[in-house]
């Protein structure tokens, strides 16, 4: 009987084994969560943003279009606190979240460590505020607008996010939820902004931006496809990858990135990289060592501080002389006449060697903007003579551009343009499949 029994433990033992390590070994078939990305025009400036689901009503979820803000150190967006919700005490067409109180340690975090820089229009934060029946102080923080740069006050609250899955290739109609903390801005806040848009999501490295609260099996890397139209959507991951495009769904597209270490700076939770110099054809133009570099999906066009943008177009002009001259556009001071379009083969790239010695090309598609029928201007814009970053790398260089912000390895992969490889970041395939 004794020896039964040791051997029922064995069997026993062995199968409790075999079903850890089976539990352990399960590797999720979605490696990224997946948004489709759409461009707007209707603005002060060229934006774009991201749709994430926000809520869950009569049995399916409730879709918003957030700003995309790779700056902002925390998300915020039009929406209401209720400190006790229940079915039907939301008004209409209105989201409805629950309050953070000032007595919590994510208040003193957001309000000291993880906020917009405070201008003199930022009304002060006080703890005077309350929800009818509820007997504990608000939270209200200070939000400033991207396009404004108007300052305002908004409540922070307990927020749930909901986007799909994938594997690269397919979406998934499985979902990913994740809960930060954002703010509740007043409906106003907004007017400035893109019809539809009522949100800005924070991309940033700031530990309240949304990758910060994407956990396993994730890894924290975002990936961002602008689309260069407005009738077709682009694409943003986080996760590990791979990504893929058509027509070629077969390659991934990491196989076309060039890397460059990602670098911090004090005053900012936005990405920034290393640039030695700026190539035209032969001629190279020399950048002091100390110039900070940003990357902005809220500035339509590279900014460059005013004696680096002097030799840029003096270099440029040098090598476009056979185009026929037009007359200046507002933003822009060197333009062509397009009459026929074959004319922009004669613009050259322009190359972007960053510290590392890798070169970003940026292409006539990424560097001409076409403004009128017959007059395209270069995309590149004087930033003044004392700008805060010498040079602003804006959204018109980024589009049909593959980048993969790795926040692991603090690194920057790009792709340049992906029309010389037959493909754009408005094709990839947002059609649902079944989950898993």
């Amino acid at each position: 009987m004794h020896f039964f029994l040791q051997l029922l433990v064995i069997i026993l033992a062995s199968f409790i084994s075999h079903k850890h390590e089976a539990k352990a070994a399960y590797v999720p078939p979605y490696t990224s969560i997946v948004a489709p990305v759409t461009k707007h025009t209707d603005a002060a400036k060229p934006l774009y943003s991201v749709e994430i689901m926000t809520t869950y009503v009569n049995m399916q979820y409730l879709h918003a279009n957030f700003l995309i803000d790779i700056d902002a150190p925390f998300i915020w967006h039009d929406c209401i606190l209720q400190w006790n919700p229940y079915p039907g005490s939301c008004p209409n067409n209105t989201l409805c979240t629950y309050p953070v109180s000032c007595e919590e340690y994510q208040c003193t975090d957001v309000r000291t460590t993880y906020s917009y820089p405070n201008l003199p229009s930022c009304p002060p934060a006080n703890n005077a505020s309350t929800l009818p029946g509820w007997g504990y102080c608000t939270c209200p923080v200070n939000v400033v607008s991207p396009i404004t740069t108007s300052c305002t006050q908004a409540l922070l609250n307990y927020d749930d996010f909901t986007v799909y899955t994938s594997n690269g290739r397919n979406v998934f109609t499985g979902a990913y939820g994740a809960n930060p903390n954002a703010a509740c801005a007043p409906s106003s806040t907004f007017a400035s902004f893109p019809k539809n848009i009522n949100g800005v999501m924070a991309f940033s490295s700031s530990p309240c931006a949304l990758p910060a609260y994407l956990y396993q099996p994730l890894k924290r890397s975002l990936a961002l496809c602008l689309p260069s139209t407005l009738s077709s959507r682009g694409v943003l991951f986080f996760g590990s990858g791979p990504y893929y495009l058509l027509p070629q769904s077969d390659v991934d597209l990491r196989s076309y990135l060039s890397y460059t270490p990602l670098l911090k700076h004090p005053d900012s939770f936005g990405y920034f990289i290393g640039l030695k110099s700026i190539v035209i054809r032969r001629r190279s133009i020399g950048l002091p060592t100390n110039i900070t570099t940003k990357l902005s999906t809220i500035e339509p066009y590279t900014l460059l501080r005013t004696n680096i943008y002097n030799q840029v177009v003096r270099v440029f002009s040098f090598y476009t002389i056979g185009i026929p001259p037009a007359n200046p556009v507002p933003l822009f001071s060197v333009c062509y006449s397009t009459i026929t379009r074959m004319i922009l083969r004669l613009v050259p790239d322009i190359d972007l060697i960053l510290s590392n010695g890798n070169k970003w090309t940026v292409s006539t598609a990424n560097s001409m903007k076409q403004v009128t029928r017959d007059v395209a201007c270069l995309a590149f814009v004087d930033g003044g003579v004392t700008p805060e970053h010498e040079i602003v790398i804006g959204t018109f260089q980024f589009e049909d551009n593959f980048l993969e912000f790795n926040l692991e390895n603090s690194s920057l992969g790009f792709s340049s343009s992906l029309l010389r490889r037959q493909t754009s970041c408005s094709n990839f395939n947002f059609t649902l499949t079944n989950s898993y």
